[in-house]
């Protein structure tokens, strides 16, 4: 295993892209699993991100063999030595781009929600992808990229296998790689989460890399204008990342805690957040480790650490206009809804709810009857050994509390409309209890 999942990959991919910062350059990954890690690369160089929407068009009678690529924009590259070898005509080539071209459409559409394609003529087209295989998706990509103008075209990805670079030397100008394994079968095998990326993900991604809207200007009477924006939280020695959001009159601000691996750039979890925005709530998500902690995997799963940073946070947080008086909540996936079920059960918790999503509220495990704050355990369907777990520990509960089973899940929430029920349900929990509830009062 080299990266803990597709956010660690593009941290560390971008570290070999750093001689690009400058440049006039945007980031352009392959849906889907490609955004999250172009995610990381594109903040890391502070370039603009995009989805580059290719299809391959294969051979009828071989359809992994390319005889030619689209992209959006009509752009088309055919390879006319397989077009002449696999002796494919007009009307079949026609009937194998329409086909694609449709499936195209409908995925530009899904994920770009009306908003335009980032031009790149005149610039630098950075492509990236999880990883290479075969190559010919990304060779696609590249060729597009090229017939859109861009000047100049670099390749990057984090684990691709031994002689990619020969493949795929005519296809970009520069090719950049993390690790090429000696022993390489498959790209999932050099990760530790490569639990498949969902549309809701790269649309959080692409939302939260997009521009920031033109912030109003209040006037001597206006409430004060909210916040979006990147913070640092110091925390003894520790130096800890993380991302507020505080609406105008929040009703309620949530603290965010991740399950083992990620980061406050967890796109489940910025997905979650901005459900919550929406719905007139503070978010506040931040990186419970520093990156030297995170070296050591004790530390990813020491539960009662990450309760005192949680904690720590909320201290910090109640120091903020706009959420000093407002109910707090916690929201917590994996090991994250143990750390905030821990926190909660502090004697002075100062908060008044807590969300579980696919969590492991078990690991709490004698804290869990000092829990008050009102709590919703949110599992799938299909996640049957978390489920049981979450009954066991829903049993130890002596708050009001709540099993929410949502169907057709698994653990990571991955199908289709999973992910947004799981948020709708939690904004509507903490709404219920958090938007009354103003700053609960300590107890003894």
């Amino acid at each position: 295993m080299l990266f803990v999942n597709r956010a660690d990959a593009g941290r560390r991919l971008a570290e070999r892209l750093e001689h690009l910062r400058g440049e006039d350059a945007v980031v352009l990954a392959l849906p889907r699993g490609g955004v999250p890690v172009g995610f990381e690369v594109a903040q890391a160089l502070g370039v603009p991100l995009d989805v580059i929407m290719v299809r391959k068009l294969g051979v009828p009678f071989q359809p992994e063999l390319a005889m030619g690529a689209i992209g959006e924009g009509g752009v088309r590259v055919l390879d006319r030595a397989t077009l002449r070898l696999a002796r494919i005509g007009p009307d079949e080539l026609a009937a194998v781009e329409q086909r694609e071209r449709a499936e195209l459409e409908r995925r530009a559409a899904r994920f770009r929600g009306g908003r335009p394609r980032i031009p790149i003529a005149g610039k630098t087209a950075v492509v990236i992808d999880d990883g290479i295989a075969t190559g010919s998706t990304a060779r696609a990509a590249c060729q597009v990229a090229r017939a859109q103008g861009a000047a100049r075209v670099v390749l990057a990805v984090p684990v691709a296998p031994p002689g990619w670079e020969r493949r795929l030397a005519s296809a970009a100008d520069e090719l950049v790689c993390v690790a090429t394994p000696r022993r390489f079968d498959a790209i999932g095998r050099w990760y530790f989460d490569f639990s498949q990326t969902t549309d809701e993900e790269v649309l959080a991604c692409l939302s939260e890399a997009g521009a920031p809207p033109e912030p109003a200007l209040a006037g001597p009477d206006d409430d004060p204008p909210g916040r979006d924006e990147e913070i640092e939280l110091r925390l003894g020695a520790a130096r800890l990342g993380g991302h507020l959001t505080l609406p105008e009159k929040a009703v309620g601000a949530v603290v965010f805690a991740h399950g083992s691996g990620s980061s406050r750039h967890s796109p489940r979890n910025r997905f979650v957040a901005g459900v919550l925005n929406q719905a007139g709530l503070g978010t506040l998500l931040f990186d419970l480790l520093t990156p030297e902690e995170e070296l050591h995997r004790a530390n990813v799963f020491d539960v009662g650490l990450l309760a005192r940073r949680l904690v720590d946070v909320t201290r910090w947080l109640r120091t903020q206009p706009g959420a000093d008086a407002v109910g707090v909540g916690y929201f917590g996936a994996s090991t994250g809804a143990a750390a905030a079920l821990w926190a909660a059960a502090e004697p002075d918790a100062d908060v008044g709810a807590v969300v579980s999503r696919g969590g492991r509220p078990d690991l709490a495990g004698p804290r869990l009857p000092d829990v008050r704050a009102a709590t919703l355990l949110i599992v799938g369907s299909h996640d049957p050994v978390v489920l049981d777990l979450n009954r066991q520990a829903q049993a130890q509960l002596r708050c009001e509390n709540r099993l929410a089973v949502v169907p057709g899940a698994s653990h990571l929430f991955e199908e289709p409309g999973t992910l947004n029920t799981a948020a709708e349900l939690a904004a509507t929990w903490f709404t219920d209890h958090l938007a009354t509830a103003g700053r609960p009062v300590a107890r003894a």
